[in-house]
């Protein structure tokens, strides 16, 4: 009985998200987004534009500066803790993964090998493009650019432009 009520409530909430975060980016729906965020125990700024089509799960341990716009079809897993900071740029479908499976050593069995949480820290004034993942633990530095479809595996200096699977710099901004 206790996983039936579980299973329920994990659906409900998936449902009440996706509701809330479907809604078009207008300034008033905004505001209920980033309540709702706050509700939940997430720190949201001011002036967020979040985009229908994103998906952030769980809210808790998500910090979210002034200024940052959140493309269509952003998503954010929070369980390792994600920092965003002010004017921070997300590009569409972009995948900002605080936590990841455990491989575990052979014979082992993948399924049951777990999760590893770290922070993810954007910080300020920064713009990722369209169609980028990035993965737990990486701190993008401020006034850094990283390009459409790259997967950032490794920190981002500050005032860098990094592009590709996985980033590499490309150059520094003048």
């Amino acid at each position: 009985m206790k996983k039936e009520i579980k299973n329920f409530l994990v659906c409900s909430y998936e449902f009440v998200s996706s509701l809330v975060f479907c809604l078009p980016r207008h300034k008033l729906f905004n505001v209920i987004k980033s309540n709702y965020l706050r509700v939940q125990g997430a720190q949201v700024g001011k002036n967020i534009t979040f985009y229908p089509g994103i998906k952030i799960n769980p809210c808790m341990n998500l910090k979210l500066g002034n200024g940052v716009d959140l493309a269509w079809g952003v998503i954010i897993t929070t369980g390792g803790g994600v920092e965003i900071g002010d004017r921070v740029l997300v590009g569409y479908g972009t995948l900002i993964s605080s936590a990841n499976h455990v491989i575990p050593p052979y014979p082992e069995q993948i399924f049951y090998a777990g999760h590893k949480s770290e922070k993810v820290i954007i910080e300020e004034d920064v713009w990722i493009g369209g169609n980028c993942v990035i993965t737990a633990g990486v701190r993008i530095g401020e006034g850094s650019v990283v390009a459409a479809g790259s997967v950032v595996t490794k920190d981002v200096a500050p005032f860098t432009i990094v592009g590709g699977v996985p980033a590499k710099i490309i150059k520094q901004r003048a």
